[in-house]
């Protein structure tokens, strides 16, 4: 099997590497900018391609590794080069595989998302954490059992999921990612009202933040919360709201402590969470 990637991006060094760690065979790398694939192709001892249909040539599988925005035109590209028998992946976590190629039975090939949940932050660097990641695939069956045997060969743990759900899927890690990012900044931003700067906050919250994750990924949610809503505490939520200026980070601070009732009274079945309710959707005069 002869890989190929249109795209020397991020995801596109460390998915080559790790791949070619892991004993796959690289064809090599197509970018718009030559420089960024000749060192993703040096990086992988792979080859460089003046352009996709020399890559598709001497490739049986295509990672197109470009921004979620632009897969479906840049395998537009693709589709008149003669893709039959070759299978055309993505790492989008968003889209699926018909998503981005639309049905591909008809050209005689096949689709697959391979997504690594895993933050890909360094070109030289995120391959050696991959051994790690939790790969999530989706497309035609005989793709992404290809896959899924060999990222599970890799020691990968690999889940097999319906295009149906993708949408599910990707809220779920952007959940658990990306919106943490704005309730770590919230938090930030109270404690420079204490007068910590950003870099001591960081410092002070660390340990608390680290702790609990560590804890929520082990035990579960209901096993790791703490705190004023989960002791159905209203004066000190009342607090919190209180100094809180009306505007995103009150209705953050709201919806999330609302959706933690639901948590609380999972731990504590007997607790009446009523009032607690009302206060945080804002029926009760806080």
């Amino acid at each position: 099997m002869r890989i190929g990637f249109i795209g020397a991006g991020k995801v596109g060094f460390s998915l080559g590497k790790y791949l070619s760690v892991n004993g796959m065979t690289l064809s090599g790398y197509f970018s718009r900018s030559r420089s960024s694939a000749e060192e993703a192709a040096g990086f992988t001892d792979s080859a460089v391609f003046d352009s996709p249909r020399e890559l598709l040539a001497e490739s049986d599988v295509i990672f197109i590794t470009v921004p979620d925005g632009t897969i479906s035109s840049v395998f537009s590209q693709l589709k008149g080069c003669g893709i039959s028998g070759k299978t055309i992946c993505h790492c989008s976590g968003a889209m699926t595989a018909n998503e981005a190629f639309g049905e591909l039975s008809s050209l005689g090939a096949y689709g697959c998302s391979i997504h690594p949940l895993f933050p890909v932050s360094s070109r030289y660097e995120s391959y050696k954490e991959l051994k790690d990641a939790f790969f999530c695939l989706e497309g035609d069956t005989e793709a992404v059992e290809t896959w899924k045997e060999l990222f599970t060969g890799f020691g990968n743990p690999v889940r097999v999921i319906s295009g149906d759900t993708k949408k599910e899927y990707h809220a779920a890690c952007a959940i658990s990612s990306n919106l943490v990012c704005a309730l770590a900044a919230e938090s930030i931003g109270l404690m420079e009202k204490c007068g910590f700067s950003e870099e001591e906050a960081l410092a002070a919250l660390s340990p608390l933040a680290v702790a609990n994750i560590k804890k929520v990924f082990s035990a579960g949610p209901v096993n790791a919360l703490t705190g004023p809503v989960e002791r159905c505490d209203i004066s000190t939520v009342k607090k919190h709201l209180d100094c809180l200026p009306e505007g995103s980070g009150k209705e953050m601070y709201r919806a999330v402590s609302l959706r933690l009732t639901d948590t609380a009274a999972k731990k504590h079945p007997d607790t009446d969470y009523s009032e607690m309710r009302a206060v945080l959707s804002g029926k009760d005069i806080v």
